[in-house]
């Protein structure tokens, strides 16, 4: 009877991860580091969100122990500890949460970065002004112009410093607007305008 050949390893990588329905160490390694993972990014998450997530108590005590613990070494303990907890919990939805905050968080930084590009460009050129008023018409630029008066007058001081009183006020102007995807953002910002019709100081918005 001819012998069957046996497989090349070369052709698949996961051969012999599985031996009778059986993983192998390597594969029980992989898994186990990526709920380590997991772990470690749910301890990254703000506690208002890591507080609203169904999980068991073993794994919320433990993120918690990690959260609070210091030195390298026993932080890399704990976090496996955190890893064999996460076997107890349902993954899916963990993992959910973390991708939504990180889309979140990325979304968040390119508004920041939107934010700032408006503001300076707004700063730098009457140019920018006119863009500004056609792409959002029903903004107040009564009070956009006082602000940038303002925020002008900053930039004049000091060059090099965008901390001032003019720049803060100013960005707080622009940064709903660009929010605005839908009418509610829009909305919301001009709720928080109704006040502040003092051009010179805009003081309203410092609350």
């Amino acid at each position: 009877m001819a012998r069957r050949a046996a497989p090349h390893r070369g052709t698949d990588q996961h051969y012999g991860e599985y031996d009778d329905d059986h993983p192998s160490r390597s594969l029980l390694k992989r898994q186990a580091e990526a709920l380590q993972v997991l772990g470690k990014e749910l301890s990254e998450l703000p506690q208002n969100r890591l507080t609203a997530l169904a999980m068991p108590d073993g794994l919320r005590t433990a993120i918690a122990d990690y959260r609070r613990t210091k030195g390298h070494e026993s932080r890399r303990r704990q976090l496996q500890y955190v890893g064999k907890q996460m076997r107890f919990a349902d993954e899916a939805p963990l993992r959910e949460a973390v991708a939504a905050f990180k889309m979140g968080s990325a979304t968040d930084s390119l508004r920041l970065h939107e934010t700032e590009r408006w503001r300076d460009e707004l700063v730098a050129s009457d140019d920018a002004l006119t863009r500004w008023a056609a792409q959002f018409p029903d903004s107040d630029l009564q009070q956009l112009r006082s602000l940038l008066r303002a925020a002008r007058k900053d930039a004049a001081a000091a060059p090099e410093q965008r901390n001032g009183r003019g720049y803060r006020e100013l960005f707080k102007f622009i940064k709903p607007w660009l929010a605005a995807d839908g009418t509610a953002a829009v909305a919301a910002a001009g709720d928080d305008e109704d006040d502040g019709d003092d051009d010179e100081h805009g003081s309203d918005h410092d609350e």
